[in-house]
Protein backbone atom coordinates (compact mmCIF):
# COMPACT_ATOMS: atom_id res chain seq x y z
CA UNK A 1 0.00 0.00 0.00
CA UNK A 2 1.33 3.41 -0.81
CA UNK A 3 1.00 5.52 2.15
CA UNK A 4 1.48 9.35 2.69
CA UNK A 5 0.45 10.42 -0.50
CA UNK A 6 -1.64 13.46 -1.60
CA UNK A 7 -4.30 13.60 -3.45
CA UNK A 8 -6.55 16.59 -4.44
CA UNK A 9 -10.01 16.90 -5.34
CA UNK A 10 -10.98 19.92 -6.44
CA UNK A 11 -14.68 21.61 -8.15
CA UNK A 12 -16.73 24.55 -8.40
CA UNK A 13 -17.98 24.46 -5.05
CA UNK A 14 -17.32 22.19 -1.50
CA UNK A 15 -20.74 21.18 -1.79
CA UNK A 16 -20.30 19.85 -4.83
CA UNK A 17 -17.20 17.46 -3.51
CA UNK A 18 -18.93 16.91 -0.46
CA UNK A 19 -22.73 15.50 -1.68
CA UNK A 20 -20.88 13.53 -5.06
CA UNK A 21 -17.42 12.65 -4.03
CA UNK A 22 -18.11 11.56 -0.56
CA UNK A 23 -18.08 7.71 -1.69
CA UNK A 24 -14.54 8.23 -3.10
CA UNK A 25 -13.15 10.55 -0.27
CA UNK A 26 -13.62 7.64 2.56
CA UNK A 27 -12.30 5.24 -0.21
CA UNK A 28 -9.01 7.53 -0.01
CA UNK A 29 -8.87 8.21 3.42
CA UNK A 30 -8.89 4.37 4.23
CA UNK A 31 -6.72 3.91 1.82
CA UNK A 32 -4.52 6.04 3.87
CA UNK A 33 -3.77 8.93 1.07
CA UNK A 34 -4.10 12.39 2.30
CA UNK A 35 -7.18 14.47 0.47
CA UNK A 36 -6.94 18.15 -0.05
CA UNK A 37 -10.03 19.66 -0.95
CA UNK A 38 -9.69 22.93 -3.42
CA UNK A 39 -13.13 24.35 -3.61
CA UNK A 40 -14.60 27.84 -2.74
CA UNK A 41 -15.53 27.88 1.00
CA UNK A 42 -19.48 26.97 1.75
CA UNK A 43 -20.80 25.69 4.70
CA UNK A 44 -19.97 22.33 3.32
CA UNK A 45 -16.31 22.80 3.82
CA UNK A 46 -16.31 22.01 7.78
CA UNK A 47 -18.09 19.27 7.29
CA UNK A 48 -15.18 18.21 4.77
CA UNK A 49 -12.68 19.48 7.30
CA UNK A 50 -14.55 16.52 9.76
CA UNK A 51 -14.08 13.67 7.07
CA UNK A 52 -10.09 14.45 7.60
CA UNK A 53 -9.79 16.45 4.86
CA UNK A 54 -7.72 19.59 4.72
CA UNK A 55 -9.44 22.42 2.67
CA UNK A 56 -8.06 25.36 0.89
CA UNK A 57 -10.34 28.43 0.04
CA UNK A 58 -10.22 29.42 -3.51
CA UNK A 59 -12.03 31.82 -5.64
CA UNK A 60 -13.85 30.65 -8.70
CA UNK A 61 -16.76 32.44 -10.19
CA UNK A 62 -18.86 29.91 -12.65
CA UNK A 63 -21.07 32.33 -13.86
CA UNK A 64 -18.26 35.08 -15.45
CA UNK A 65 -17.06 34.91 -18.71
CA UNK A 66 -14.70 37.40 -17.57
CA UNK A 67 -11.06 36.66 -18.76
CA UNK A 68 -9.39 38.36 -15.73
CA UNK A 69 -11.79 36.43 -13.21
CA UNK A 70 -10.56 33.43 -14.60
CA UNK A 71 -6.71 34.36 -14.82
CA UNK A 72 -6.75 34.85 -10.96
CA UNK A 73 -8.29 31.51 -10.40
CA UNK A 74 -5.73 30.09 -12.50
CA UNK A 75 -2.90 31.49 -10.72
CA UNK A 76 -4.74 30.87 -7.57
CA UNK A 77 -3.94 26.87 -8.66
CA UNK A 78 -0.51 27.44 -9.60
CA UNK A 79 0.45 29.35 -6.15
CA UNK A 80 -1.63 26.21 -4.36
CA UNK A 81 -0.24 23.03 -6.28
CA UNK A 82 3.56 24.64 -6.04
CA UNK A 83 3.20 24.72 -1.78
CA UNK A 84 1.62 21.91 -1.63
CA UNK A 85 3.12 19.62 -4.36
CA UNK A 86 0.42 17.14 -4.72
CA UNK A 87 0.81 13.71 -6.15
CA UNK A 88 -2.45 13.72 -8.25
CA UNK A 89 -5.12 16.13 -8.75
CA UNK A 90 -9.12 15.59 -9.34
CA UNK A 91 -10.99 17.93 -11.32
CA UNK A 92 -14.71 18.12 -11.35
CA UNK A 93 -16.85 20.36 -12.99
CA UNK A 94 -15.83 23.11 -15.93
CA UNK A 95 -13.40 26.01 -14.61
CA UNK A 96 -11.37 23.57 -12.59
CA UNK A 97 -11.41 20.92 -15.11
CA UNK A 98 -9.53 23.65 -17.13
CA UNK A 99 -7.76 26.04 -14.95
CA UNK A 100 -6.38 23.36 -12.23
CA UNK A 101 -5.24 20.99 -15.49
CA UNK A 102 -3.59 24.20 -16.87
CA UNK A 103 -1.75 24.70 -13.49
CA UNK A 104 -1.04 20.80 -13.70
CA UNK A 105 0.10 20.15 -17.30
CA UNK A 106 2.68 23.51 -16.21
CA UNK A 107 3.98 21.85 -12.58
CA UNK A 108 3.93 18.11 -14.28
CA UNK A 109 1.27 16.67 -11.66
CA UNK A 110 -0.72 14.00 -12.53
CA UNK A 111 -4.24 14.69 -13.40
CA UNK A 112 -7.76 13.24 -13.81
CA UNK A 113 -10.48 15.21 -14.96
CA UNK A 114 -14.05 14.17 -14.89
CA UNK A 115 -16.77 16.20 -17.44
CA UNK A 116 -20.01 16.28 -15.13
CA UNK A 117 -21.66 18.21 -17.61
CA UNK A 118 -20.92 20.52 -20.77
CA UNK A 119 -22.69 24.04 -18.78
CA UNK A 120 -24.77 26.28 -20.96
CA UNK A 121 -22.09 27.56 -22.94
CA UNK A 122 -21.98 24.68 -24.87
CA UNK A 123 -25.20 24.55 -25.30
CA UNK A 124 -25.01 27.46 -27.58
CA UNK A 125 -22.99 28.15 -30.78
CA UNK A 126 -21.42 31.54 -30.27
CA UNK A 127 -17.74 33.52 -29.54
CA UNK A 128 -17.97 31.75 -26.07
CA UNK A 129 -18.59 28.31 -27.46
CA UNK A 130 -15.45 29.05 -29.23
CA UNK A 131 -13.39 29.86 -26.73
CA UNK A 132 -14.61 27.14 -24.48
CA UNK A 133 -13.72 24.54 -26.38
CA UNK A 134 -10.68 26.05 -27.38
CA UNK A 135 -9.93 26.03 -23.35
CA UNK A 136 -11.23 22.53 -23.31
CA UNK A 137 -8.46 21.48 -26.48
CA UNK A 138 -5.34 23.02 -24.56
CA UNK A 139 -6.42 22.26 -20.80
CA UNK A 140 -6.64 18.46 -21.74
CA UNK A 141 -3.55 17.75 -23.87
CA UNK A 142 -1.70 16.54 -20.60
CA UNK A 143 -4.41 14.94 -18.41
CA UNK A 144 -4.03 11.11 -17.95
CA UNK A 145 -7.09 10.26 -17.33
CA UNK A 146 -10.47 11.67 -18.68
CA UNK A 147 -13.58 10.47 -17.75
CA UNK A 148 -17.05 11.13 -19.14
CA UNK A 149 -20.55 10.63 -18.05
CA UNK A 150 -22.09 9.51 -20.87
CA UNK A 151 -20.85 8.45 -24.32
CA UNK A 152 -22.63 11.54 -26.03
CA UNK A 153 -20.48 14.08 -24.51
CA UNK A 154 -17.26 11.61 -25.50
CA UNK A 155 -18.39 11.88 -29.07
CA UNK A 156 -18.83 14.93 -29.30
CA UNK A 157 -15.18 15.83 -27.71
CA UNK A 158 -13.62 13.66 -30.08
CA UNK A 159 -15.93 15.33 -32.87
CA UNK A 160 -14.73 18.57 -32.01
CA UNK A 161 -10.97 17.14 -31.58
CA UNK A 162 -10.77 18.72 -28.33
CA UNK A 163 -8.61 15.52 -26.51
CA UNK A 164 -6.96 12.31 -27.13
CA UNK A 165 -9.30 9.62 -27.62
CA UNK A 166 -6.84 6.73 -26.13
CA UNK A 167 -7.06 8.62 -22.62
CA UNK A 168 -10.81 8.40 -22.12
CA UNK A 169 -13.57 6.46 -20.56
CA UNK A 170 -16.99 6.47 -19.34
CA UNK A 171 -18.01 6.32 -15.88
CA UNK A 172 -21.50 6.09 -14.76
CA UNK A 173 -22.40 9.37 -13.16
CA UNK A 174 -20.78 9.67 -9.80
CA UNK A 175 -22.15 6.83 -8.69
CA UNK A 176 -24.92 6.33 -6.52
CA UNK A 177 -25.35 4.79 -2.45
CA UNK A 178 -27.85 2.61 -2.85
CA UNK A 179 -27.83 1.96 1.03
CA UNK A 180 -28.69 5.37 1.45
CA UNK A 181 -31.08 6.25 -1.17
CA UNK A 182 -33.17 3.48 -0.50
CA UNK A 183 -37.16 3.01 -0.68
CA UNK A 184 -39.16 5.08 2.36
CA UNK A 185 -42.32 4.46 3.31
CA UNK A 186 -44.64 7.71 3.16
CA UNK A 187 -47.88 7.44 4.12
CA UNK A 188 -50.57 9.74 1.72
CA UNK A 189 -53.05 11.35 4.03
CA UNK A 190 -54.63 13.22 0.78
CA UNK A 191 -55.75 12.01 -2.76
CA UNK A 192 -53.29 14.93 -4.28
CA UNK A 193 -51.02 13.85 -7.37
CA UNK A 194 -47.31 15.75 -6.99
CA UNK A 195 -44.89 15.64 -8.82
CA UNK A 196 -41.38 17.59 -7.91
CA UNK A 197 -38.53 18.64 -9.89
CA UNK A 198 -35.11 19.03 -7.98
CA UNK A 199 -32.89 21.36 -9.65
CA UNK A 200 -30.71 24.56 -9.34
CA UNK A 201 -33.72 26.67 -11.13
CA UNK A 202 -31.77 27.05 -14.26
CA UNK A 203 -34.03 27.58 -17.24
CA UNK A 204 -31.62 24.34 -18.88
CA UNK A 205 -32.97 22.65 -16.39
CA UNK A 206 -36.54 22.82 -18.50
CA UNK A 207 -38.41 24.45 -15.70
CA UNK A 208 -39.80 27.09 -17.66
CA UNK A 209 -41.04 23.67 -19.81
CA UNK A 210 -42.81 22.26 -15.96
CA UNK A 211 -44.42 25.53 -14.86
CA UNK A 212 -46.39 25.49 -18.63
CA UNK A 213 -46.89 21.46 -18.65
CA UNK A 214 -48.16 22.59 -15.01
CA UNK A 215 -50.76 25.09 -16.35
CA UNK A 216 -52.03 22.37 -19.10
CA UNK A 217 -52.41 19.52 -16.62
CA UNK A 218 -54.14 22.06 -14.19
CA UNK A 219 -57.09 22.57 -16.74
CA UNK A 220 -57.88 18.85 -16.94
CA UNK A 221 -57.14 17.47 -12.99
CA UNK A 222 -57.82 19.53 -9.84
CA UNK A 223 -55.67 17.15 -7.55
CA UNK A 224 -52.52 17.52 -8.67
CA UNK A 225 -49.68 19.57 -7.18
CA UNK A 226 -46.43 20.49 -9.05
CA UNK A 227 -43.40 20.96 -6.53
CA UNK A 228 -39.94 22.76 -7.06
CA UNK A 229 -36.93 22.42 -4.94
CA UNK A 230 -33.47 23.52 -5.67
CA UNK A 231 -31.62 26.60 -4.91
CA UNK A 232 -32.83 30.60 -6.36
CA UNK A 233 -30.28 32.99 -7.84
CA UNK A 234 -27.88 30.58 -8.51
CA UNK A 235 -24.34 32.30 -10.05
CA UNK A 236 -25.05 31.05 -13.89
CA UNK A 237 -25.99 32.10 -17.00
CA UNK A 238 -28.94 30.59 -17.02
CA UNK A 239 -30.63 31.77 -13.37
CA UNK A 240 -34.29 31.98 -13.40
CA UNK A 241 -34.79 35.38 -11.58
CA UNK A 242 -36.85 34.81 -7.98
CA UNK A 243 -39.44 37.18 -9.52
CA UNK A 244 -40.78 34.85 -12.20
CA UNK A 245 -40.65 31.66 -9.44
CA UNK A 246 -43.00 33.76 -7.51
CA UNK A 247 -45.09 34.68 -10.30
CA UNK A 248 -45.81 30.97 -10.81
CA UNK A 249 -46.65 30.57 -7.27
CA UNK A 250 -49.42 33.74 -7.15
CA UNK A 251 -50.84 31.84 -10.57
CA UNK A 252 -50.96 28.62 -8.19
CA UNK A 253 -48.73 26.68 -11.26
CA UNK A 254 -46.04 25.70 -9.17
CA UNK A 255 -45.12 25.31 -5.13
CA UNK A 256 -41.93 26.53 -4.41
CA UNK A 257 -40.09 24.19 -1.42
CA UNK A 258 -36.92 26.35 -1.43
CA UNK A 259 -33.99 24.22 -0.15
CA UNK A 260 -32.89 21.13 2.39
CA UNK A 261 -30.02 19.47 3.31
CA UNK A 262 -31.34 15.83 2.68
CA UNK A 263 -33.82 15.61 -0.24
CA UNK A 264 -34.44 11.75 0.32
CA UNK A 265 -37.83 12.53 2.63
CA UNK A 266 -39.15 15.06 -0.37
CA UNK A 267 -38.54 12.70 -2.72
CA UNK A 268 -40.37 10.07 -1.11
CA UNK A 269 -43.21 12.09 -0.25
CA UNK A 270 -44.01 12.69 -4.14
CA UNK A 271 -45.62 10.25 -6.85
CA UNK A 272 -43.34 11.18 -9.74
CA UNK A 273 -40.09 12.83 -10.09
CA UNK A 274 -39.63 15.42 -13.33
CA UNK A 275 -36.49 16.72 -14.66
CA UNK A 276 -37.43 18.39 -18.25
CA UNK A 277 -33.22 19.25 -18.41
CA UNK A 278 -32.07 20.11 -21.94
CA UNK A 279 -28.95 18.01 -21.49
CA UNK A 280 -27.22 16.71 -18.07
CA UNK A 281 -23.28 15.02 -17.89
CA UNK A 282 -25.24 12.23 -16.00
CA UNK A 283 -28.25 13.58 -13.89
CA UNK A 284 -27.54 12.57 -9.99
CA UNK A 285 -31.37 13.72 -9.32
CA UNK A 286 -32.70 10.85 -11.35
CA UNK A 287 -29.93 8.08 -9.99
CA UNK A 288 -31.30 9.08 -6.60
CA UNK A 289 -34.99 8.98 -7.05
CA UNK A 290 -34.67 5.55 -9.30
CA UNK A 291 -32.65 4.24 -6.48
CA UNK A 292 -35.49 5.61 -3.95
CA UNK A 293 -38.18 3.58 -6.48
CA UNK A 294 -39.81 6.40 -8.04
CA UNK A 295 -41.00 6.78 -11.34
CA UNK A 296 -40.07 9.30 -13.19
CA UNK A 297 -40.18 11.64 -16.54
CA UNK A 298 -37.24 13.07 -18.39
CA UNK A 299 -36.30 14.67 -21.21
CA UNK A 300 -34.96 12.60 -23.88
CA UNK A 301 -31.50 13.77 -23.88
CA UNK A 302 -28.22 12.56 -22.76
CA UNK A 303 -27.54 12.12 -19.23
CA UNK A 304 -31.65 11.33 -18.51
CA UNK A 305 -32.33 8.81 -21.23
CA UNK A 306 -29.44 6.32 -19.83
CA UNK A 307 -31.41 6.19 -16.74
CA UNK A 308 -34.81 6.42 -17.67
CA UNK A 309 -36.07 3.84 -20.21
CA UNK A 310 -39.52 4.58 -22.27
CA UNK A 311 -42.14 3.22 -20.77
CA UNK A 312 -39.90 1.03 -17.89
CA UNK A 313 -38.92 3.13 -15.53
CA UNK A 314 -40.73 6.35 -16.42
CA UNK A 315 -41.40 8.11 -19.59
CA UNK A 316 -39.31 10.15 -22.04
CA UNK A 317 -40.69 13.70 -23.40
CA UNK A 318 -38.94 15.51 -25.81
CA UNK A 319 -36.48 18.55 -24.89
CA UNK A 320 -37.91 21.97 -24.68
CA UNK A 321 -41.42 20.64 -25.72
CA UNK A 322 -44.20 21.61 -22.89
CA UNK A 323 -46.94 19.68 -24.46
CA UNK A 324 -45.46 16.23 -24.67
CA UNK A 325 -44.48 16.85 -21.75
CA UNK A 326 -47.89 17.64 -19.77
CA UNK A 327 -49.28 14.62 -22.13
CA UNK A 328 -46.68 12.19 -20.21
CA UNK A 329 -47.76 13.90 -17.08
CA UNK A 330 -51.33 12.88 -17.87
CA UNK A 331 -49.82 9.76 -18.91
CA UNK A 332 -48.54 9.15 -15.23
CA UNK A 333 -51.82 10.05 -13.72
CA UNK A 334 -53.46 7.61 -15.52
CA UNK A 335 -51.41 4.70 -14.42
CA UNK A 336 -52.94 2.40 -11.47
CA UNK A 337 -50.97 2.60 -8.51
CA UNK A 338 -49.28 -1.08 -9.47
CA UNK A 339 -47.90 0.53 -12.62
CA UNK A 340 -46.16 3.36 -10.97
CA UNK A 341 -44.66 0.89 -8.00
CA UNK A 342 -43.57 -1.65 -10.67
CA UNK A 343 -41.87 1.10 -12.37
CA UNK A 344 -40.38 2.29 -9.58
CA UNK A 345 -38.88 -1.15 -8.79
CA UNK A 346 -37.12 -1.40 -12.37
CA UNK A 347 -35.42 1.76 -11.76
CA UNK A 348 -33.78 0.72 -8.41
CA UNK A 349 -32.96 -2.30 -10.17
CA UNK A 350 -30.97 -0.60 -12.90
CA UNK A 351 -29.44 1.67 -10.47
CA UNK A 352 -28.21 -1.21 -8.33
CA UNK A 353 -27.01 -2.94 -11.44
CA UNK A 354 -25.42 -0.41 -13.40
CA UNK A 355 -24.95 2.94 -11.20
CA UNK A 356 -23.70 1.73 -7.76
CA UNK A 357 -21.16 4.54 -6.51
CA UNK A 358 -18.76 1.13 -5.90
CA UNK A 359 -18.57 1.15 -9.80
CA UNK A 360 -17.23 4.60 -9.77
CA UNK A 361 -14.86 4.65 -6.66
CA UNK A 362 -13.40 1.70 -7.75
CA UNK A 363 -12.49 3.00 -11.47
CA UNK A 364 -11.07 6.17 -10.03
CA UNK A 365 -8.98 4.16 -7.82
CA UNK A 366 -7.87 1.64 -9.99
CA UNK A 367 -6.54 4.83 -12.07
CA UNK A 368 -4.81 6.77 -9.09
CA UNK A 369 -2.83 3.49 -8.01
CA UNK A 370 -1.81 2.88 -11.53
CA UNK A 371 -0.59 6.38 -11.83
CA UNK A 372 1.35 6.65 -8.14
CA UNK A 373 2.95 3.00 -8.98
CA UNK A 374 4.05 4.64 -12.44
CA UNK A 375 5.44 7.62 -10.24
CA UNK A 376 7.17 5.37 -8.20
CA UNK A 377 9.21 3.01 -10.88
CA UNK A 378 10.42 6.26 -12.61
CA UNK A 379 12.03 7.34 -8.99
CA UNK A 380 13.72 4.28 -9.04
Amino acid sequence: MIKNKKIVLSANTSFNIYNFRYGLIKELINKNYDVLIVAPYDKYTEKLKKLACKTIDIYINSKSTNPIEDLKTFFQYLKIYKKEKPDIVLNFTIKPVIYSSLACSILGINTINTITGLGTGFLKNNLTTKLIKFLYKISQRKVNQIFFQNKYDLELFIKENLLDKRKTDIIPGSGINTDKFKPIKVEKEDDIFRFLLIARMLWDKGIGEYAEAARLVKQKYKNVEFLLLGAIGVSNPSAIPKETIEKWEKRNLIKYLGVCEDVRYEIAKVDCIVLPSYREGTSRVLLESASMEKPIITTDVPGCNNIVKDGWNGFLCKVKDAKDLADKMEKMINLSEEERVKMGKAGRGKIIKEFDEKIVIEKYIKVIDKLLQSKEKKKC
